[in-house]
């Protein structure tokens, strides 16, 4: 990629993620009353490794090895098998998803509490600051939407979620940054829905009604999630410290919340207006850069 198209990317690419990425909760949203759980991601991850073999066939890039290969496959079973299972499955088995939300959006504060020990990346004071500030403004974002009950199989399928990401986001900063983004999504893609698929056939009855509003939500989830969202999200982790990386999650219940209330006409309280802000100081917190470096994401 030319230098300077790089750079238009890296300077949109955290802002654009943001906004992609919050969109699958809508997505969810839309399609999981016509579907269970696993049977719709099993059937994401089958439509994205079917549309990244042909643009393999197309591009020819050059395929990993097999240690990489294997890299691949572990952090696709972290990333989208961990992650989302988790995800999906806490909101199917009825925890409210700004509860969800709130559980996944501690990841940046594992993230950066592992990056130091794992990673060796330093975290400063004032990012620590930062992510503690992000994690009250999730609160207060999604504060008056955590209510009804949750058993415990949504609990733990939610503390899963939290694991995965934050493992996955790790293991790919460490053991990704060397392999080619098509055939590394083609295996991570590919392990993660043989994980949907087993735990589809386990588990669930795999019916599916065959709806406009799937249709859309497992397209808008294929490419803009699947291919544009994840694809920006390792670019900006193969660019950048894995603790500010992690701090962009914070943007996204707010922007999920934005998206809702544009949609579904689902009311924004003064906490959530109030959470907003306190998300956006904690990630300039976090991201802003230091006087000994002028690095950003």
């Amino acid at each position: 990629m030319p230098r300077n198209i790089e750079a238009t990317v890296a300077w949109l690419a955290p802002g654009v993620f943001v906004v992609l990425w919050a969109s699958g909760f809508i997505g969810a949203r839309l399609g999981l009353p016509h579907v269970e759980p696993l049977t719709f991601l099993a059937l994401r991850m089958a439509a994205v490794v079917l549309l990244l073999a042909g643009v393999i066939v197309m591009t020819r890039p050059r395929w990993p090895g097999r240690v990489a290969v294997g890299h691949s496959a572990v952090a696709g079973l972290l990333m989208h098998g961990g992650y989302l299972g988790g995800t999906f499955v806490a909101i199917g088995k009825g925890m409210p998803v700004g509860l969800t939300a709130l559980v996944v959006g501690l990841q940046p504060i594992l993230v950066s509490t592992l990056a130091n020990r794992v990673l060796g990346e330093r975290v400063t004071p004032r990012q620590w600051g930062g992510l503690v500030l992000g994690v009250l403004g999730v609160y207060l974002i999604v504060q008056d939407k955590t209510g009804g009950s949750a058993g415990l199989g949504a609990w733990i399928a939610a503390v899963t979620a939290l694991l995965s990401i934050t493992a996955g986001t790790l293991y790919q900063k460490r053991h990704g940054g060397e392999i080619d983004w098509r055939p590394g999504l083609l295996v991570q893609y590919g392990a993660a829905g043989l994980m949907f698929a087993a735990g589809a056939f386990l588990f669930e009855t795999r019916v599916v009604s065959w709806t406009g509003e799937l249709v859309f939500a497992l397209a808008w989830l294929v490419l803009v999630l699947s291919l544009g969202a994840v694809w920006l999200l390792y670019f900006l982790i193969r660019r950048a410290a894995a603790t500010r990386i992690s701090s962009l999650f914070y943007l996204t219940p707010p922007t999920a919340a934005v998206m809702a209330w544009a949609l579904f006409d689902q009311r924004l309280g003064p906490a959530a207006m109030v959470g907003m802000a306190v998300c956006a100081a904690a990630v300039f917190l976090v991201n802003a850069p230091s006087r000994t470096s002028g690095k950003t994401i």
